[in-house]
């Protein structure tokens, strides 16, 4: 898809003056070398009003941002996971509050790091057994391994459940063995427990992971450029991927011609390995402004989404005053989180525009999105540039999308 459809801002209460900065704002960082290109999609009341390829998607070869290039949408791939999962929900399969082991036998004596190093280290049971509702929240106790210094990211990085040339299987297998962090359900942790998600929806369905998500999500809302990997045909369209360099330039850190995302991958990564377009990715984000539907196909429920969309935290709590470690996709305070998405409580503590109740994520690679359901309102910003803490974009989109409403 070459040519991407619009409508005028004014027609659904936004302002053309006010998106033009949207693209003024990217182009500045384009013009400064600290990114390569950007698309920034805005839609108002199902209607797209801001559709805009700025820039390269590789630099190398000088080929442009162009409306169906396909990108890295690393932790964007969280959300659709989280959906996949609710949707077995929805048919009575799975419910939030079962014990995560009743699904892998192996997980039901999990024991909590207390103090020393892996192997050797001591542990205590939790304080119950961990949730489905746990994996989806993040407050399952798993962790990540490369964000904190800790003796439990350490026996991650020795370990390394999610190995590319692993399995799903030899992950959940891997994770058995380590610690946990803290006990379920009393902290939040950005952690693997979305790739676990994923690996239920495998268990619970009966499907491999990827064939799920091609028949109940990606198939249904004609999200044909979304995969765990990019085809032979397609790679001319797949975006360079870039670091930061101390100059405040940029360096090459995945080359599209020869990623490994050209290659099926053995480990289906429910927590990040999709690769994905600014179209596609709208298809699903609109689908979930809606209430769960576009275009006639329901890919959730309206009560179960705004489930999905409600913070989980204890006690109503944001991130600040939870959250173990200092590494997300979101800012802390005035945010909560949900069930596969942050979700916005105060934008007067998280100094920052917004609707209570918005729900967002982002992706490794500076890629973010945001839907405000009071608004009607989706954003989407696809680039490539790790990590995605390098440029405070994020936050200065939204004052410039959320500054245009009229």
């Amino acid at each position: 898809m070459t040519d991407i459809s619009t409508s005028k801002p004014e027609s659904v209460g936004v302002s053309s003056a006010g998106l033009s900065r949207l693209d003024q704002h990217i182009q500045r960082y384009i013009d400064a070398g600290k990114l390569p290109g950007g698309l920034a999609v805005v839609a108002r009341k199902g209607e797209i009003v801001h559709f805009s390829p700025l820039g390269m998607a590789d630099r190398e070869r000088s080929v442009p941002v162009r409306p169906d290039t396909i990108y890295r949408i690393y932790s964007m791939t969280k959300p659709i996971t989280s959906i996949a999962l609710m949707q077995l929900y929805e048919r009575g399969l799975v419910l939030l509050d079962d014990p995560v082991h009743k699904y892998i036998p192996a997980w039901e004596h999990l024991r909590v790091h207390v103090s020393g190093k892996y192997p050797d280290c001591e542990t205590r049971e939790p304080d119950r057994a961990m949730t489905v509702r746990d994996l989806l929240s993040h407050q399952s106790g798993l962790t990540y391994g490369f964000f904190d210094n800790s003796d439990v990211d350490a026996a991650y990085v020795k370990v390394s459940p999610l190995a590319p040339e692993g399995s799903l299987e030899e992950m959940v297998a891997k994770l058995a063995d380590l610690p946990l962090k803290f006990s379920p359900g009393t902290r939040w942790n950005y952690s693997l427990s979305t790739d676990v998600c994923g690996y239920l929806v495998q268990v619970i369905s009966g499907q491999s992971f990827d064939d799920y998500l091609d028949e109940h999500i990606l198939g249904p809302l004609g999200m044909t450029d979304t995969a765990f990997s990019v085809p032979a045909e397609k790679l001319l369209r797949f975006a360079a991927n870039y670091g930061p360099t101390k100059d405040g330039g940029m360096r090459l850190v995945d080359d599209p011609q020869d990623s490994t995302y050209a290659k099926h991958p053995s480990l289906l990564s429910g927590g990040g390995g999709l690769t994905s377009t600014a179209y596609d990715y709208w298809r699903f984000t609109q689908a979930l402004c809606n209430g769960g539907e576009l275009d006639g196909v329901r890919i959730i429920g309206r009560k179960t989404l705004e489930l999905m969309a409600s913070n989980q935290l204890p006690d109503g709590a944001d991130l600040a005053s939870v959250a173990f470690g200092q590494w997300s996709e979101t800012a802390y305070a005035g945010v909560g989180f949900g069930l596969g998405f942050s979700v916005m409580l105060s934008p007067t503590r998280a100094q920052n525009v917004g609707s209570p109740g918005e729900f967002a994520w982002g992706g490794a690679a500076s890629t973010a999105f945001f839907i405000d359901p009071t608004e009607e309102l989706v954003f989407i910003f696809m680039t490539q540039l790790m990590p995605s803490s390098t440029y405070n974009i994020r936050r200065e989109f939204r004052a410039i999308v959320y500054g245009a409403l009229t």
